[in-house]
């Protein structure tokens, strides 16, 4: 069963087909974007109700509706917790640990974050208890952590050097580097003393290895974008653009086995979701992406966790080139530069919104289904794809 298509792409095509100009079919528009008129008509529909233009169940009434339900079991659950803790409690001769009825009513269905909630009682010391109890050394740590504390409490001038003194005398003893770790944990400073607010910004470290970097016979690192088969090497990037109402930012993600633009996300904020959900956008409508290697720049939107989590998730390789140097990623810069010179410098743009739709155009319209590119034996994208994926298939 084919994956659905991303949201954001589902609202990019209707806003392009409400727009149209007088005498342009949605025949055309559908084919422009390479789906079927039946669905474009279809995405128009649910987007009409969900506008209010026609009648119809919208999707947060549907939203509404599902969440009534969840909220009826949360409600039942919660009931069962009560009526078994009160059976629980009522037995005199076992012993009033609440941990064994957690564990229970996890067995038979209810959350432990319900039991918990309902009972008031913390998830982590359950766990805690349910894998094993508290080694020695968070024991030792707590031990340690209670003497600075009182020491911290008495004298709040001293720093850790004097600190540990007093700890010693208490009976918990420590080398400077574990006293340092600890009050700078808890954030017990002198109070003569301030704690650095941060520093001039500096690019982050990467948190991936250069996967796409070769060295020549002249010892001169150099980057290779090329890769046999769809999926197996992607490059990406943040663009940005003004307009009157302010800047609107443009992360997209390509294949560098057919230059398509696989996936692409368009904010007014750039921020690591704009990445994440291009990401995402751009695995919807791939399907089987697991080990491809995507490769960007180090913008601290793509060594952002959130990034980092849904590479993870999509069993896929990150990439990374150096601070600075544009070349690492010349796939993509020369990708933006066209879009530069084709869209975003031909005129001014009022709205994000006029700007957003003139870029989908241009991606799924111009790049993907009509501009022939040399490297592509002078074949569109979407043109060389099929053929690679026709040769592919007669060749199972």
């Amino acid at each position: 069963m084919p994956k659905p298509y991303p949201k954001e792409f589902r609202d990019d095509v209707v806003r392009v087909a409400r727009n149209r100009e007088p005498g342009v079919h949605l025949k055309q528009i559908a084919a422009d974007f390479g789906i079927s008129e039946s669905c474009l008509t279809n995405w128009l529909k649910s987007a009409d109700v969900e506008d209010g233009i026609k009648p119809g169940t919208t999707a947060a009434e549907n939203t509404e509706l599902r969440e009534a339900k969840k909220r009826i079991r949360l409600l039942e659950q919660e009931n069962e917790v009560l009526r078994r803790a009160a059976a629980y409690l009522s037995q005199a001769n076992l012993p009033k640990m609440m941990y064994p009825l957690v564990r229970e009513l996890a067995a038979d269905g209810v959350p432990v974050t319900v039991t918990c909630r309902v009972l008031k009682i913390a998830r982590q010391p359950y766990y805690r208890w349910l894998a094993c109890p508290v080694t020695d050394a968070e024991l030792v740590e707590a031990y340690r952590a209670n003497a600075l504390f009182d020491a911290h409490g008495e004298d709040p001038e001293f720093g850790y050097r004097f600190l540990i003194d007093e700890a010693a005398e208490a009976g918990e003893a420590m080398c400077e580097r574990t006293a340092w770790r600890i009050c700078s944990t808890n954030g017990w400073w002198s109070a003569f003393g301030k704690p650095k607010k941060g520093k001039a910004y500096k690019p982050g470290p990467p948190v991936h290895d250069d996967l796409c970097a070769v060295i020549d016979k002249h010892g001169v690192t150099r980057h290779a974008f090329t890769a046999e088969e769809p999926n197996q090497l992607w490059v990406g990037d943040i663009t940005e653009h003004w307009t009157r109402e302010g800047k609107l930012y443009l992360c997209a993600f390509k294949d560098v086995c057919s230059n398509k633009i696989v996936g692409y996300s368009i904010d007014s904020r750039m921020k690591s979701h704009l990445a994440v959900a291009a990401l995402n956008n751009a695995v919807a409508r791939r399907g089987e992406v697991a080990g491809c290697i995507v490769h960007t720049d180090r913008g601290s939107q793509f060594r952002s966790r959130r990034f980092v989590h849904a590479l993870n998730h999509h069993a896929m390789v990150g990439s990374m080139g150096r601070v600075g140097a544009a070349g690492d990623n010349a796939a993509m810069e020369s990708f933006f530069a066209l879009l530069q010179k084709n869209v975003l410098d031909r005129r001014s743009w009022a709205t994000r919104e006029d700007l957003r739709i003139a870029i989908v155009t241009w991606i799924e319209r111009t790049y993907h289904r009509r501009r022939r590119q040399p490297g592509l034996g002078r074949l569109t994208p979407v043109e060389y794809e099929t053929i690679m994926t026709t040769k592919a298939v007669q060749a199972a």
